[in-house]
């Protein structure tokens, strides 16, 4: 049995601690696609740790955790994030293992992305410049280096090989920056990585299926930049939906029952592209503010807005969701009243359907508006100490979203989640 967890808007819904809640709960924590742009925050014992590569289990003695061979992977990243972890007494020998598949970002890839952002000047799309995106232009193009590589005796030459075909390209650009530097610290996490549990991952998982361990597949990003679906080109460079599940683990449909979607109580966006409900004004800083929205891997100030209601919807149809879980809803507690948008107005038109090229559609949020409520939530215990006036307004999700919400996160605490019985 595999349940996915996924995120349902533009990323930075708090997947991390929503997947680390759930963890206890399964044998098997798999990453399926993705790389180091990805940032799930976790609180451990009070401390605040941010995971980029490494599946959201891995706090969990018991669990296995996954990276699946759709994510990318930059080993100098990784060899950072592992070293943070094993500091809070952790064995990552035990439970980590890397699908050999899964592809590898090296220097030139990063190179390549930042060359490539700046040559589109005003146009950029707002990467972080972490080599994802040459990474799976490789994949897709039958050029990219695999974590099986790194053990083959003839590692040198595929990556020589590559190399040179990226320098090619960077002379192209005019791209003359010294990255020495970043390849010696490449070769230094290379040789860290081969020390790591490197297993044929699609055999490895199916195993553990055959032996009724139950997995949860954890996505990166969010729904709404999926390279296929989302707000292209303003996406990422993998499937961020349930598809994706298949494709970066290599497990059939049918073994994936329940789909987890994750969505805030408002919506934010990192970087450039539509966002219907985005706020300019003063109600749009507090949502910032409050809800401490600056990016996880990058530092960057999130643009904020209402919950994007019709954006959700498309959203959970693609990947199927069968329940809902809100984050930041204790965020809404400052505001006298609450909007939702339930439809876009576009050439004096009203749709519930997102237009073929959101990116060029002037587009208008028609909102329903809620009365706020005074009581601070994150005090709650359970779900029914929850406001009327919050309920009600959740209650109006379900029913436009037609999924239950099935948890509410009402702080950043590990403990701070609330299950609707």
């Amino acid at each position: 049995m595999v349940d996915v967890l996924l995120g349902l808007q533009w990323g930075d819904e708090g997947k991390g601690k929503i997947v680390d809640y759930f963890a206890g709960k399964y044998d098997v924590i798999a990453r399926f696609q993705g790389g180091p742009n990805a940032g799930h925050t976790l609180y451990v014992n009070g401390q605040k740790v941010v995971l980029h590569t490494i599946p959201s289990g891995v706090f969990h003695a018991n669990t296995i955790n996954l990276v699946g061979n759709g994510v990318v992977l930059d080993p100098v990243t990784f060899k950072k994030e592992c070293e943070k972890i094993t500091a809070l007494g952790i064995d990552l020998k035990s439970n980590l293992f890397i699908a050999e598949k899964t592809h590898v970002i090296v220097p030139t890839h990063r190179a390549l992305d930042k060359a490539s952002e700046l040559a589109k000047g005003q146009e950029k799309i707002g990467s972080t410049l972490k080599g994802i995106g040459p990474a799976y232009m490789d994949k897709t193009g039958r050029n990219g280096i695999r974590v099986g590589d790194l053990l083959s005796a003839d590692f040198p030459n595929i990556y020589q090989k590559l190399k040179t075909k990226h320098e090619q390209l960077l002379s192209n650009y005019g791209f003359d920056e010294d990255i020495t530097g970043w390849e010696q610290e490449f070769f230094e996490a290379v040789e860290f990585l081969r020390s790591m549990n490197i297993v044929n991952g699609e055999y490895f998982i199916n195993k553990l299926i055959k032996e009724g361990k139950k997995v949860l597949a954890e996505g990166a990003q969010g729904s709404m930049l999926d390279v296929d679906f989302g707000t292209y080109p303003f996406v990422t460079s993998s499937n961020t939906i349930s598809a994706g599940v298949c494709t970066g683990l290599g497990i059939a449909p049918q073994l994936i029952k329940e789909v987890i979607g994750v969505t805030k109580a408002y919506c934010t966006r990192v970087g450039s592209g539509p966002f219907p409900t985005e706020l300019f004004d003063e109600t749009g800083e507090e949502l910032r503010q409050v809800g401490h929205e600056f990016g996880a891997t990058t530092g960057r100030p999130r643009r904020c807005g209402w919950i994007d209601l019709v954006a959700l919807k498309y959203t959970c149809m693609l990947s199927g969701v069968t329940q809902l879980v809100m984050t930041k809803s204790d965020v809404l507690d400052s505001f006298d009243e609450v909007k939702a948008c339930k439809a876009y107005e576009i050439e004096g038109k009203t749709t519930e359907e997102l237009p073929f090229n959101i990116c060029q559609a002037k587009v208008e949020p028609v909102y329903e508006s809620f009365p706020g409520w005074t009581e601070k939530t994150a005090a709650c215990d359970s779900y029914s100490q929850l406001p009327n006036e919050m309920k009600n307004f959740l209650s109006f999700v379900e029913q436009y979203l037609e999924a239950p919400v099935q948890f509410v996160s009402n702080g950043p605490g590990r403990d701070q989640i609330l299950e609707k019985k």
